[in-house]
């Protein structure tokens, strides 16, 4: 899967999840990505920007600074590790 411009983790929380959130996200977005999706991925980034959600996590500027999957969250999702 080629990267893009926005996502469904960007739309479903941006910053204010966790590492492990995006990924499930991006896994789930992987196995159920159609045209549609994409659309509504589209409009829910133009929302999203003029309602300024997400933007940081409770007490940080941004987000915490990734530090590495936890396997079990790995596993979960089907990762041989």
């Amino acid at each position: 899967m080629r990267p893009g411009i926005t996502g469904w983790a960007q739309v479903n929380g941006r910053n204010a999840i966790s590492w492990e959130e995006k990924f499930m996200l991006d896994v789930w977005y992987v196995d159920n990505q159609s045209f549609w999706l994409d659309l509504k991925i589209i409009w829910m980034t133009v929302s999203k920007v003029f309602k300024r959600e997400g933007i940081s996590q409770e007490g940080k500027a941004t987000m915490e600074a990734f530090s590495g999957t936890i396997p079990e969250i790995s596993r979960r999702n089907g990762a041989k590790l």
